[in-house]
């Protein structure tokens, strides 16, 4: 297929195919959108409520501080009289405009000492409610009530004792002024707020009319009960108007706020907001051909790249290849290599027992030479030994028997992986520190799978560490410990050059890599991730640029 004939076929489907499932999204953004919205009100009430809750309560807790306050400053004595007792209300009435009165009281409720415009003093509360009150908790907020002045109010009051005396300082809120401070918050066109007691007695006005102070919200028994949340539910009043309330408790558990708006009001936005979208989308639909142009152009520079990007990796393969044939010979090297090295550590003990005899039959002393010949056959056989071990960790990492599981133990196995790359380490100047727990379990797993991870993971480490700080200053951690009841987990992490954000996500898929060419195949981690699931494991990464690396490998415990 030509160019022209694949960009007008890409063109054409791009164009016509969208409008098909047209009508479907609109319809779909639609339900969603709405859903969206109608949660995004509901919540908006929530917080609207939860704001003026704390503000009306933070308010009636500043007023019962002024009065603690004063109680913790002045004495009985020093508060008992005319002048006194109007100089602190004063001071009261200047920090808020809420105070109407304030009043001293004896520990048998006669009220002794009064500041404000009516004549109370000298009246007996020792059997009003709130004195009771007061006087079992310490301090009390009324309900609104009438009391003797036959004036809705409500008290806040302190209970002191001082030695042997007990009194009691109560000041009067202006409920007014409290009134104004509840039904002050504002929702849409019809939005309000009042309070009522736990009996369902308004304690503020409600703005819109229909029940008075101190009169009985008839709907109050069947709103919800809760004595922690904030509750939101839509109902009709006794004029089959529908309301979005929303109810909740405030601190002292004995007042019910209640916010409500109308549900019309509510959620005109949702319907402002639908004619809009709307028309967005018919716009939108206008830009789709455009779109569906400059795309085309897109998916074409695209096809092209991806071209050149199927030539490399087809060089990637064949270089992939060639790392397998070198792996084959190196095995089959180090199995040549194994045999002269098991002659020479015969050779060496033929000789070590003939010095032997040598020596004990004839009684002869070893002079300085024969020391000198000694020390080099231990390093002989040191190093014959060395090169034994290198071999042998060669020809297991590359025999191709069939994959057997069994049980290894991280306290043996990984220590054994990692003094296979010691010696790079060191030259390259990185530190390894080693946190292996001895209690962490067991897994199953084929060895020589496991040792290809591990050395691929660390190998891996100690080049972007070697990128980053040269050669010093580097630092590899392998860390393996319990995850939990069922799981071992083991961890690596370097402090290298670490992996950008847009690679992060494509660290284990096939043939990708950031190495430079000859450097690396793509194939490690991808291979890496394939055999940890095979141990029904997990792989992980963490990265960060220029702070390290972390790979996590989770396997099943076996105890």
């Amino acid at each position: 297929m030509d160019k022209n004939h694949l960009k007008r076929s890409i063109l054409t489907n791009m164009i016509i195919v969208p409008f098909i499932p047209f009508l479907l999204v609109i319809g779909v953004s639609f339900y969603f959108f709405t859903t969206a919205l109608e949660t995004k009100t509901v919540n908006s009430l929530k917080r609207i409520v939860e704001d003026h809750c704390g503000m009306i309560d933070s308010f009636l807790m500043e007023r019962q501080s002024d009065l603690e306050f004063i109680t913790n400053t002045y004495g009985f004595e020093e508060i008992n009289s005319t002048k006194a007792i109007n100089t602190i209300f004063e001071n009261l009435k200047n920090r808020s405009g809420a105070f109407v009165d304030l009043g001293l009281f004896d520990s048998v409720g006669t009220h002794i000492r009064y500041s404000g415009k009516y004549e109370l003093k000298g009246k007996e509360y020792k059997d009003e409610v709130w004195f009771k009150k007061v006087m079992q908790t310490g301090y009390y907020i009324s309900d609104v009530f009438l009391g003797y002045r036959n004036i809705p109010h409500f008290i806040i009051a302190i209970r002191q004792v001082s030695g042997n005396k007990t009194w009691v300082l109560r000041a009067t809120i202006d409920t007014l002024f409290f009134n104004t401070l509840v039904s002050k918050v504002r929702i849409g066109r019809t939005g309000e707020a009042y309070i009522l007691n736990k009996n369902g007695i308004a304690q503020t006005v409600r703005r819109s009319g229909g029940i008075r102070l101190l009169e009985k919200d008839h709907e109050y028994l069947k709103f919800p009960k809760s004595e922690n949340s904030i509750h939101t539910f839509i109902k009709s009043d006794s004029e089959k108007n529908k309301y979005l309330y929303a109810t909740t408790l405030l601190k002292n558990r004995e007042w019910l706020m209640v916010v409500r708006q109308e549900k019309k009001d509510a959620y005109r936005s949702l319907y402002s907001a639908f004619y809009i979208n709307f028309i967005i989308m018919v716009i939108g639909g206008a830009f789709i051909v455009v779109i569906a142009i400059y795309t085309t152009e897109h998916i074409l520079k695209r096809i092209e790249q991806l071209g050149m990007e199927k030539e490399s990796l087809g060089n990637q393969l064949i270089r992939a290849a060639q790392l397998a044939e070198i792996g084959e010979m190196a095995a089959g090297f180090a199995h040549e290599i194994n045999n002269p090295l098991q002659i020479i550590k015969s050779e060496y003990t033929l000789i070590e027992t003939i010095m032997d005899e040598i020596f004990d039959q004839d009684g002869m002393e070893k002079n300085e030479d024969i020391i000198d010949i000694e020390d080099s056959l231990d390093q002989i056989k040191l190093q014959v030994t060395r090169c034994s071990e290198i071999t042998h960790a060669i020809l297991k990492f590359g025999r191709k028997n069939e994959i057997k599981k069994q049980l290894l133990r991280p306290v043996i196995v990984i220590p054994e992986i990692i003094s296979m790359i010691e010696k790079k380490a060191v030259v390259g100047g990185i530190e390894i520190i080693k946190s292996i727990s001895e209690q962490a379990p067991g897994f199953m797993a084929d060895p020589s799978q496991f040792q290809q991870v591990m050395l691929n993971l660390l190998n891996n480490a100690m080049d972007a560490i070697e990128e980053r700080h040269g050669s010093s200053g580097g630092r590899l951690s392998v860390a393996v410990y319990r995850k939990n009841e069922n799981r071992v987990e083991i961890k690596i992490t370097d402090n290298g050059t670490g992996i950008s954000p847009e690679n992060i996500e494509k660290v284990f898929s096939p043939f990708f890599t950031t190495k430079p060419v000859g450097k690396g195949t793509g194939l490690g981690l991808s291979v890496c991730y394939g055999i940890i699931e095979s141990f029904a494991g997990t792989m992980k990464v963490n990265s960060e640029q220029n702070v390290g690396t972390t790979f996590v490998i989770n396997l099943p415990a076996v105890h």
